[in-house]
């Protein structure tokens, strides 16, 4: 009532002002009032993209309200601005109109004077803001052209990277697993991973793991928000190999879908890491005409990788994401990502053709020297070897499927994930998720893997260890 009612009451009331001011005796009223609503609904729009698109942008919300209560408060002294008249009366008229202009530019100047900037906090934790005073130092903070991004430091060194008035990536270690599992599998699975696509930036920890494969030889990040490669991923230049530096790596500043519906590359692994899918365009990012797209860039042998999140989530967006990942890859793998010991997120992988993943291949590949960055990156997250990595196996898309059985496609023409993940934004359940999952995969999967012996032994006591059996 306070932030939008008083407003839209004045501009309102200052319509029939505005005919006022521009009316002619003997004129049309139709064509008076159709001009001046036609006029205002074009001012509308122009106002709307110039502010949206290049004022906040530019100079920031601050400066931007101030700039627009200053031009308001112009159009309001050009409209009471008289010209005396010749008599007495006149005169008086005259000065009675100064005082209003007076009044009006005070008033001005004080509100544009007054406007405070946003602060930092909300930009990192939006409705939290208020419960996390004093426990993180905001670093930095911009408004770009999609969101406000912020990167804040905690007391113990741990880095967060803020969009939409929340943690999208984080140093913590269990935010780390996760980024650079999908990073590493993306490019470990597929035969020969020469050309990579990485769909959201973020953090950049998922594209710099993927980079410092010896085998990538190009590397497109696909990010939609500028100041998310060009000042975030700096910030974590540590975790993340540096990776928007990197020779290998081609940024494009574009919408995931449009570059994939626009561009005619392919490429040998694709791996996604979204925003929430409750938040504004993310749930177009899960859909199975997306995933389809997905498919139609990839070269033979291809993989995609995904991330899903338990956390701040329900069992029916879980379901609706996996099962519609799944109907675009019918032998597509869960991964779990678990901290200690319970759920929090999933990588699913889709393969182009179905082809068993040789363990001891890639094992012996990591203990090349050209490998040692990668065990490294592996290493740091608790992963020491192909065994460690792929123990985190949490089902097959046919062990699921009773699981997935009343699960909702989430389509372009209806985005049933959206709403589904809205409902499931205030609730910690991850836990239960991933159990009532795991009810339905096997200990171990045939076919799946290809492994002497002793690796196979290896890899079921490390499923069973990860899947608490």
């Amino acid at each position: 009532m306070w932030a939008v009612l008083p407003a839209a009451i004045l501009w309102g009331a200052s319509f029939p002002l505005a005919l006022a001011s521009v009316a002619s005796e003997g004129q049309d009223p139709a064509r008076l009032v159709g001009g001046v609503y036609a006029a205002n609904t074009v001012g509308a729009i122009i106002g709307a993209t110039v502010s949206s698109l290049l004022l906040v942008s530019w100079i920031g919300s601050q400066r931007s309200e101030q700039l627009l209560i200053i031009i308001a408060g112009l159009s309001a002294l050009l409209v009471l601005e008289a010209a005396p008249s010749a008599d007495t009366g006149g005169r008086r008229n005259a000065f009675a109109g100064t005082l209003p202009i007076i009044v009006a530019a005070v008033c001005a100047a004080l509100l544009a004077r007054n406007v405070p900037a946003i602060p930092p906090l909300l930009i990192a934790y939006g409705r939290y803001a208020v419960t996390r005073i004093g426990q993180a130092d905001i670093i930095y903070w911009g408004e770009g052209w999609n969101a406000s991004v912020a990167v804040s430091r905690l007391p113990g060194g741990v880095l967060n990277y803020h969009n939409a008035g929340k943690v999208q990536a984080s140093s913590e270690p269990q935010d780390m697993r996760l980024q650079r599992m999908l990073g590493h599998m993306t490019t470990l699975i597929p035969k020969d991973p020469k050309r990579v696509l990485v769909i959201g930036c973020g953090a950049g920890v998922t594209a710099g793991a993927a980079s410092i494969d010896p085998r990538v030889e190009s590397l497109t990040i696909a990010e939609i928000e500028p100041l998310v490669p060009r000042v975030v991923s700096t910030y974590f230049a540590e975790h993340n190999f540096n990776v928007v530096k990197n020779p290998k790596t081609t940024v494009h500043l574009d919408d995931a879908r449009h570059y994939l519906q626009t561009t005619g590359e392919k490429f040998d692994a694709i791996t996604s890491d979204p925003l929430d899918p409750w938040v504004k365009g993310a749930a177009m990012l899960y859909t199975r005409e997306f995933f389809e797209l997905a498919k139609q860039h990839l070269n033979p042998g291809g993989v995609v990788t995904l991330f899903v999140q338990l956390y701040e989530s329900n069992t029916e967006a879980v379901k609706s994401e996996i099962a519609t990942f799944m109907e675009a890859f019918p032998n597509g793998v869960v991964w779990g990502n678990t901290q200690e010991g319970r759920g929090y997120d999933l990588v699913l992988l889709g393969q182009l053709t179905p082809t068993p993943i040789n363990v001891d291949e890639i094992e012996q590949r990591l203990q090349r020297p050209e490998y040692a960055q990668v065990r490294l990156s592996l290493s740091q997250i608790g992963m020491n070897s192909a065994v460690d990595l792929f123990s985190t196996y949490a089902g097959t898309a046919a062990e699921l499927q009773p699981w997935l059985k009343d699960a909702s496609i989430n389509r372009d023409r209806n985005l049933r994930l959206q709403y589904l993940a809205g409902l499931g934004l205030n609730l910690y359940q991850s836990e239960s998720i991933y159990a009532s999952m795991l009810a339905y995969a096997s200990g171990y999967p045939n076919g799946l893997f290809v492994a002497s012996d002793a690796t196979t032994n290896a890899l079921r006591a490390g499923i069973r260890r990860e899947q608490g059996r």
